[in-house]
C-alpha cells in the first residue's frame, strides 16, 4: 500500500484557491481509515458526523489575508485526527481502555482542544487508538489490539500516540494531535518516519483530556513535513510569540550515551549534525554521564502521579500497568518529595546545557523499528533512556526523521517557534539537495 504524501501547505494551499474542498479532503481521509492490519487507527469514528464538520467549515466566512490569502484559519478545512484521550462532545473517551468508556459514557462538551479545532474549522476525522492510559511506548493494546503501521504489519507503531501515527501513515489525518509525557509523540514518529512535534510543558490547556502525569504531560502533532511546523507552532498558546531566534550553536551526546544504539541510528545522528552545520550551525560533543539517572528519576514520579489520577482502578487495567501503578501507590510523601528535588536539580542543569548550546540533538529511539508480537517486557525502559531527559526539562522538542529512524532536536522551554523555524530551514535544505543534478 502506497500512502498519500499529503502535507498540511499543500492542502491548505489547495484549498485556498478552491481546488480542493473540506468536504472533498473528508471524503478522502475516510475512505483511508483503518488502513493497518488490525483495521483500528480508530478507536471512535463517525462518517456522517466528519461529513457533517466538513459541510459546517464550508460555509465559515472567508476573507482576505492571512497565510493562505483567504482570512481563515490555518487549519480550515484539514482533516485532523484527535488522540482518544481528549473529549469530544457526544462521543466516548477511553483512554485506550473501555473501562473508563463505558464508565464515563459520551462527553457532554469539547475538551479545549477539539473545541479549538472545530472553531478555527479543521475537520476531526476520529479519536486514535492508544496505549492504554496513554501508560505505554509501543502501542500495544490487549482491548483493542495493537497498533501496527499502515502497509507494515509486521511493524507496530511505537506509542502512546500510536493511533495518530497511524493516521498520518495511512493518510486519513494530515496532521494528529498527539500527546507525549515520557516520548509519546517522539517514538511513534521516529519508528514512522514522520515528524513529531513535542510542544513546551504548560502549553495548551487540559480542560477535557485524560492526563497521565501532571508534572510531564504535554500535547503535540505528528505530521509529514518538516516545512509544516510553523504552521502548527501557535496552536498550544494565546500569547503573541517574539520573531523566532535563528539558533547559531548545536550539541551532540557524546558515543558512551549511545552503547545500545543500534549503528544506523547512530549513523543517523552525526548526519543530522553535519546537515545542521551546513546551515551554518557550530556543533559539538557534550558528555551525559549525569543523564543516566533520568529514568530513575522520572518513573517513580509518573508512577506516583497516574496512581493518583487511576486510584480505585487499578484492577481494570492490564497487568503490566496496573503492577506500574501499585508501585506508585506505595512511594511514600518523603522519597516523592526526594524524587522532586532531584528532578528540579536535573531540570536546572539540563537548561544550563541548553543555554550553552542553544540546540541538542539526540535519537529518539535506539531501535529502527518494533516487531509485533515480539516480547517487549525491557523496551520501554530502553527507549525511555533516550527520552525521559526531555520530558524532566519539558522542553520543547521535533523528532527529525532521518535514513533510519529519528532524531531528537531540542531547545529551551518557550522557544518552540525558533526550534520549528530550524526545522523548517532543515526542511528546505534536504528539499534543495534532493532536487539537484549528481555530480
Amino acid at each position: 500500500m502506497t500512502s498519500p504524501q499529503w502535507t498540511i501547505c499543500s492542502l491548505r494551499t489547495a484549498l485556498a484557491c478552491v481546488s480542493a474542498t473540506p468536504t472533498a479532503l473528508a471524503k478522502q481521509a475516510l475512505s483511508r481509515a483503518n488502513r493497518n492490519a488490525d483495521k483500528n487507527t480508530y478507536l471512535w469514528q463517525d462518517a456522517e458526523w466528519t461529513m457533517e464538520e466538513a459541510s459546517r467549515a464550508e460555509i465559515m466566512p472567508t476573507g482576505k489575508g492571512g497565510e493562505f490569502g483567504d482570512g481563515r484559519s490555518l487549519l480550515w478545512g484539514l482533516p485532523i485526527s484527535l488522540k482518544d484521550c481528549f473529549d469530544l462532545a457526544g462521543t466516548p473517551t477511553s483512554c485506550g481502555v473501555r473501562f473508563y468508556r463505558e464508565l464515563y459514557g459520551s462527553a457532554a462538551r469539547d475538551s479545549w482542544i477539539a473545541e479549538k479545532l472545530r472553531s478555527q474549522g479543521a475537520v476531526i476525522t476520529g479519536k486514535t487508538h492508544l496505549h492504554p492510559l496513554a501508560y505505554g511506548i509501543t502501542g500495544e493494546n490487549p482491548e483493542f489490539g495493537d497498533c501496527r503501521q499502515p502497509g507494515h504489519p509486521g511493524l507496530l507503531t511505537g506509542g502512546s500516540s500510536s493511533g495518530a501515527a497511524a493516521s498520518v501513515l495511512e493518510g486519513s489525518a494530515v496532521a494528529a494531535i498527539g500527546t507525549d509525557t515520557g516520548g509519546s509523540i517522539r517514538v511513534p514518529a521516529a519508528l514512522c518516519g514522520l515528524v513529531g512535534y513535542r510542544a513546551s510543558i504548560g502549553r495548551g490547556d487540559w480542560r477535557g483530556a485524560g492526563h497521565l502525569a501532571q508534572s510531564f504531560d504535554t500535547m503535540g502533532w505528528l505530521y509529514r513535513d518538516l516545512e509544516d511546523g510553523p504552521l502548527l507552532a501557535d496552536f498550544f498558546t494565546t500569547i503573541e510569540q517574539s520573531h523566532p531566534h535563528k539558533f547559531r550553536r548545536f550539541a551532540w551526546v557524546d558515543e558512551s550515551f549511545l552503547h545500545d544504539c543500534d549503528p544506523a541510528i547512530a549513523s543517523s545522528l552525526h548526519a543530522l549534525a553535519a546537515e545542521l552545520e551546513a546551515l551554518g550551525l557550530r556543533g559539538r560533543m557534550v558528555q551525559v554521564d549525569w543523564w543516566a539517572e533520568s529514568f530513575e528519576i522520572f518513573a517513580p514520579i509518573q508512577a506516583w502521579e497516574a496512581a493518583r489520577i487511576h486510584s480505585g482502578h487499578f484492577h481494570h487495567f492490564e497487568q503490566a500497568i496496573r503492577e506500574r501503578l501499585e508501585w506508585g501507590a506505595r512511594i511514600s510523601d518523603a522519597e516523592i518529595a526526594n524524587l522532586r528535588e532531584r528532578h528540579l536539580a536535573f531540570r536546572s542543569r539540563l537548561d544550563e546545557l541548553l543555554a550553552e548550546n542553544e540546540v541538542l540533538i539526540l535519537p529518539a529511539s535506539p531501535v529502527t523499528s518494533l516487531q509485533a508480537g515480539a516480547d517487549h517486557s525491557d523496551t520501554r525502559r530502553r527507549l525511555l533512556r533516550y527520552t525521559t531527559p526531555f520530558s524532566l526539562a519539558g522542553v520543547p522538542v521535533v523528532t527529525v526523521p532521518c535514513t533510519a529512524g529519528g532524531v531528537q532536536v531540542a531547545a529551551l522551554r518557550e522557544s518552540d517557534e525558533s526550534l520549528l523555524a530550524l526545522t523548517v530551514r532543515l526542511g528546505a535544505q534536504r528539499k534543495r539537495l534532493a532536487r539537484a543534478p549528481e555530480a
